[in-house]
């Protein structure tokens, strides 16, 4: 019934698109547990969820992932495990360094830092993405007049302490967003190389060389950043997003949310539920609209382009893609975006918008429990989205 009704909202937008949409949903569907736990979504949505109708764009088509791919699978569960539970997870990440430093010398991505108060001299905060391995980013916070810096998962220690010494900073802290080792594997190599740096991080997520144990909504002070720890579990048991407050530096605050949300979309739930992954989605819908998101990877292309597919009418998303489009053909960085506009495109927060549900929804039915309903079409979105990739 979703694949007829997906179909159906797909209507003017090319048979090419419903073809797909139909594909993506039927594969998606096939999973007869899946259909028992299905329940009703209730139409909620505001007015402005809605866009007004766009061609998608001729370019943008996806294909399924192979099956084997999928890392929810019982294969894909194991090697997870190790990954995170044994030391073959750090050698594997190892040869990941290897390889991206061979490809990308400088990179993968070509970053500008973001200076706010840039009239004074010198600037109050600037903020840098550093690319690191093929996707990630890590970032360096400094308190210009301090010169005191924080690091947001550093990935690489090598690109890190790079710009460390580039900038002429202390680094004084690190803070780990999770466990995994594409976001903590250069804690060790850092904490020694800096002998008063504090590594902060979740108890609950077996960070590498955890000094500073933290909580939600614990606050870490340095000079004059204030940053804010959320606990947003779902990724993993103990993942926290950090948020530098924007007031002691008169600007927006900045949200670094590892691999909780992306542009235009959100992380893989290894270790929770579809629940529990909504309930984090909503802790940071509940930020301002001018805060800026400062992900963890750079998967705007292709999450722009899902977005396409289940919702292609959206002229937000149409907008943003075509600006990302661009970034790219030159290696430049996608980030920051705002939560004001990831609110406007982003389908992983648009949950309780009609336009998905109708799309997505399993119809009516016997429950009225809005909460689930959002769950359930969120786990369905996500399942989608593993299953495919960009062509």
């Amino acid at each position: 019934m979703a694949a007829v009704v997906a179909a159906t909202a797909l209507k003017g937008r090319g048979a090419r698109n419903a073809r797909v949409l139909r594909g993506i949903l039927s594969g998606a569907t096939a999973n007869k547990a899946s259909q028992n736990r299905t329940r009703a979504l209730q139409s909620h949505s505001s007015p402005e969820c809605k866009e007004e109708p766009e061609p998608l764009s001729p370019e943008l088509e996806y294909i399924p992932r192979k099956r084997g791919k999928n890392p929810m699978k019982a294969v894909g569960l194991a090697w997870y495990s190790l990954y995170t539970r044994t030391w073959l997870g750090y050698l594997f990440y190892r040869q990941q360094l290897r390889r991206a430093r061979n490809r990308y010398p400088k990179g993968h991505s070509r970053t500008q830092p973001r200076l706010f108060n840039a009239h004074l001299c010198p600037p109050g905060v600037k903020v840098l993405p550093i690319p690191v391995l093929s996707d990630n980013y890590s970032y360096l916070i400094i308190d210009t007049q301090a010169r005191l810096a924080v690091v947001v998962d550093p990935s690489d220690p090598q690109a890190v302490q790079a710009s460390i010494e580039k900038e002429g900073v202390d680094l004084v802290a690190i803070l780990c967003t999770h466990k995994h080792w594409d976001h903590s594997g250069g804690n060790r190599d850092l904490s020694r190389r800096h002998q008063d740096c504090r590594v902060y991080g979740s108890p609950q997520d077996s960070i590498p060389y955890l000094t500073h144990p933290l909580c939600h909504q614990d606050v870490v002070s340095v000079g004059r950043l204030q940053i804010r720890a959320l606990a947003t579990p779902g990724h993993t048991q103990g993942h926290l997003v950090y948020l530098l407050d924007g007031e002691p530096y008169k600007g927006p605050s900045c949200l670094f949310s590892g691999d909780l949300l992306f542009l235009s979309g959100c992380g893989r739930t290894f270790e929770g539920t579809a629940e529990t992954m909504l309930s984090s989605l909503d802790t940071v819908l509940g930020l301002g609209d001018d805060t800026l998101l400062w992900p963890g990877h750079e998967y705007a292309e292709e999450n722009l382009g899902f977005a396409g597919v289940v919702e292609p009418e959206n002229l937000a998303r149409e907008r943003k893609m075509q600006w990302v489009q661009r970034q790219r053909m030159e290696r430049k960085s996608t980030c920051p975006s705002t939560l004001g506009e990831e609110r406007s495109y982003n389908p992983f927060l648009r949950t309780h918008c009609l336009v998905l549900q109708e799309a997505l929804g399993p119809g009516p039915g016997p429950t009225g429990d809005d909460s689930y309903s959002r769950a359930e079409l969120l786990e369905k979105l996500r399942r989608l989205k593993d299953l495919h990739k960009s062509k």
